[in-house]
């Protein structure tokens, strides 16, 4: 059956079930178990299709409202971190790796050209910083800028101005997602000299050691931020099967989802940055376990817990 008449068959239904779920259990249960085999038909014939992408998010929104009906439910908070957001997450996965992907080109833009031209980074990081971090390298403490500073006031500010960015770049979604790709085209290409700079003096290592203390929950939490906003730029520009408004309405409300979840992550990597990185010197086993710990926790709850999440709601409902 080709893509277009698999639409017109179902399409009716779909959309029915959108605007209103059904009321009793049983009911529920059946549209869901519809909504599977749909799904898989899909995946099947148009995995790359839209069509694909749109019966997940319904089979997903009425596998929540479901769980929401069980009496084992232990509330709404818990319901969100161990359903709700790694169902969006899991939902928006290509947007997600697109968003790292156009970071990592960046990042390497800004490593290669930093690389010709050592002005650049006094340009991007500023003359005050770069002198006073090569001050630090010539004494034998390149990273102890990190050292200074009140650690709660750190904790802090840090907490507020990265919030306060990853909301800017979600909202900058509706103008069709150009200002956040342009933010973090901008915050890929400053990391990419930071890097530069220490890996130019011998200590590229070490940057990653140090400085993906705090950086690997910072910057996941800055590309999935991207990536909020892009989801409803996309949501906008390519509605698929539903109306425009109605898609603008749903991208919307899953980059809300994914920017609260972001909220803890970025809290946790200020206060890394405030408290933890600065004891690289004297106890660097507990820094780099930090470092390990936040690169596992990134890959499972971002990467795999989703995907088990989503098998694991599809089987549940159709072994019955």
């Amino acid at each position: 059956m080709r893509e277009a008449l698999f639409i017109k068959k179902n399409k009716d239904r779909w959309q029915e079930s959108q605007q209103a779920s059904p009321a009793d259990p049983d009911e529920m249960a059946k549209e869901f178990i519809q909504l599977v085999d749909d799904l898989a038909y899909a995946k099947t014939f148009y995995p790359s299709g839209k069509v694909t992408n749109y019966i997940n998010s319904q089979a997903s929104r009425i596998y929540l409202d479901i769980y929401r009906n069980r009496k084992d439910e232990s509330g709404r908070f818990t319901r969100f971190w161990k359903y709700e957001l790694p169902l969006t997450i899991r939902k928006h996965h290509s947007v997600i790796l697109f968003s790292f992907i156009f970071f990592c080109i960046f990042f390497i833009i800004g490593f290669f050209t930093a690389r010709q031209d050592e002005d650049i980074a006094r340009g991007i990081l500023g003359d005050w910083y770069v002198n006073h971090t090569q001050e630090n390298i010539d004494n034998g403490n390149p990273f102890g800028i990190y050292e200074h500073g009140n650690s709660i006031l750190s904790w802090l500010g840090i907490m507020v101005n990265n919030i306060a960015v990853s909301l800017r770049m979600f909202a900058s979604g509706i103008v069709l997602g150009i200002p956040c790709l342009y933010d973090l085209a901008k915050t890929s290409v400053m990391v990419g000299v930071f890097d530069q700079f220490f890996a130019d003096r011998g200590l590229g290592a070490d940057f990653w050691l140090v400085v993906f203390v705090h950086g690997t929950l910072e910057i996941t939490a800055i590309i999935l931020s991207g990536a909020a906003g892009l989801i409803m730029a996309k949501s906008f520009l390519f509605p698929g099967t539903i109306k425009r408004l109605e898609s603008l309405k749903q991208g919307t409300k899953d980059g809300v989802k994914i920017i609260a979840g972001l909220i803890p992550v970025f809290a946790l990597a200020a206060f890394f940055e405030g408290f933890v990185t600065r004891l690289y010197n004297d106890i660097s086993w507990f820094t780099t376990a930090i470092f390990a710990l936040s690169v596992v926790f990134v890959i499972w709850y971002f990467i795999i817990y989703p995907i088990r999440v989503e098998k694991k709601m599809t089987l549940r409902i159709k072994e019955g």
